[in-house]
């Protein structure tokens, strides 16, 4: 076991926002490690890279960039760290992390906490050595809470970032930021997408940008995203934030809490929201898979469903990085079942999970 999974239960003393802390604190100490390399089976081409496995980590974990290579050691295929704002906030009063143990789910009303771009860039500009090529760091951005142009503070994400993220993750869906919802109807979404395209084709390099959405649309809204994000030409989307909904099935005391909830309550209402989608997209163009993603069977949920690559954050709460392996030795025993490539499972389920 990693001194990550030996700390788990000294972590859980501490409130869920303080034992976060302490978990990247702690993970700046550590000293640099090289994952071990993955089964060839398991490698995904999306975007134009080719991912050494379809397991990522989803933003919010390291919103500051502070521990991606740290992460990356632990196996993961990719990293999204964020989400990033211009300017540093410091999110919403506190307490505002709430562990549902009873459920193994998490609710968070953070609110884009962040120290603003300037940082992590900092930090991610100080990882471009040679050593790092093969790791894979996306950036999620946002906007100000305060901010006048909202559209804006995404447009300077893509700038500030271009030149040291392998890609962007357009965050309009976080239930904590009043109105940023807002941003996903389709008038107002093609505005944000035709901005941050145009920033990003006049950047030195271009970056692949993805679209995360929320868990909590109506079909007919996934309809107007859908179209919105194929008209302005997105390289994919993420599916899905943190939901608002409160399932009947909850027994933690606070689950009334306030905020977006995530984890294992969250897997059956963005497993269809992925689907749905997957079944609108009609190929043009990959699709990430988060919410709820505890094990191996619940990733291959995920990409029965339509997701090219799939994000956990939430379940490290409870089942700590090594999850990360056991995840991918999963994948690779149901490969062996399967007889076939990874490829041939994305979406393969999407009809039937889409009916529920």
């Amino acid at each position: 076991m990693d001194a990550f999974g030996l700390a788990l239960p000294f972590l859980r003393l501490l409130d869920a926002e303080a034992a976060h802390r302490a978990t990247i604190a702690g993970l700046k100490l550590l000293p640099a490690r090289t994952p071990e390399q993955d089964d060839p089976r398991l490698a995904v081409s999306a975007f134009g890279f080719d991912f050494p496995n379809p397991i990522g980590l989803a933003a919010g974990f390291d919103k500051d960039a502070e521990v991606p290579d740290a992460m990356l050691g632990f196996g993961f295929g990719f990293v999204e760290v964020g989400t990033l704002t211009p300017r540093a906030q410091p999110g919403n009063p506190r307490p505002r992390a709430f562990r549902l143990l009873e459920d193994r789910g998490v609710i968070n009303r953070y609110g884009f906490n962040n120290e603003g771009h300037a940082p992590a860039l900092a930090r991610l500009e100080a990882r471009r050595a040679p050593r790092h090529d093969g790791g894979i760091v996306g950036v999620n951005i946002g906007a100000n809470k305060d901010a006048d142009d909202r559209v804006a503070d995404y447009v300077a994400g893509v700038k500030a970032f271009a030149h040291v993220a392998r890609y962007f993750t357009i965050n309009v869906s976080s239930p904590n930021t009043p109105g940023l919802r807002d941003l996903q109807e389709p008038e107002a979404l093609s505005e944000l997408l035709a901005r941050v395209i145009e920033a990003r084709d006049a950047a030195r390099v271009r970056r692949p940008v993805l679209l995360k959405i929320a868990p909590d649309l109506t079909l007919d809204q996934l309809d107007g995203i859908v179209r919105v994000a194929r008209a302005r030409g997105v390289d994919g989307m993420i599916v899905s934030n943190t939901t608002i909904s409160r399932p009947e099935t909850l027994r933690s005391p606070l689950a009334a809490q306030g905020g977006g909830l995530s984890g294992a309550p969250l897997f059956t209402l963005s497993t269809s929201m992925l689907a749905q989608t997957y079944l609108r997209v009609d190929g043009r163009f990959p699709l990430v898979g988060a919410g709820g993603v505890d094990s191996a069977d619940t990733a291959l949920r995920k990409i029965e469903a339509g997701a090219t690559l799939v994000q956990l954050y939430s379940a490290l709460v409870y089942e700590g990085p090594g999850l990360v392996g056991r995840i991918k030795q999963g994948l690779l025993a149901a490969l062996e079942r399967e007889k076939t490539p990874l490829s041939a499972l994305v979406g393969r389920k999407a009809a039937e999970i889409a009916r529920g």
